[in-house]
């Protein structure tokens, strides 16, 4: 396959841009990887100050964070700082655990398990799609009035 097939077939997949916030390097990679070869466009933070600048710097349909990085709640912290961006993305938490352990994180915040690819994808997806419907739904009421 030539240099710009490869190119205009990943230019098709590009699906949405999500930012994965992890302290730990081998799940931020292992998240990135899967996601890019799903053809999300994916850019990585391995803390909370650099996913402060990455959300500033560029808009995300989707953050994901790990829940504690550099403190317990770095991770709320990023996402508290997405839901207030004007492009207002989709957010959850990674987790390795089990829910019971997120039951201190808000009940909008959807913990997501890294090893559970399937599941994974189905989640970023429907995170995705519901931001899009959302976006949608204001715009209609906007040009309604």
């Amino acid at each position: 396959m030539s240099r710009e097939t490869r190119g205009a077939r990943a230019a098709t997949l590009d699906l949405a841009r999500v930012l994965v916030v992890d302290d730990n390097p081998t799940s931020r990679l292992t998240l990135q990887t899967v996601l890019e070869a799903c053809g999300y466009r994916v850019d990585s933070a391995a803390t909370a100050a650099e996913a402060v600048g990455k959300l500033e710097d560029q808009e995300y349909e989707l953050v994901l964070s790990d829940m504690q990085m550099e403190s317990p709640e770095a991770g709320l912290k990023v996402l508290a700082h997405a839901q207030m961006m004007a492009y207002q993305p989709a957010t959850a938490l990674i987790t390795a655990e089990s829910s019971d352990s997120g039951a201190q994180a808000s009940d909008a915040t959807v913990l997501v398990q890294p090893e559970d690819v399937a599941g994974l994808l189905s989640k970023v997806a429907n995170l995705i799609g519901g931001r899009v419907n959302r976006m949608l739904t204001r715009q209609l009421r906007q040009t309604g009035n």
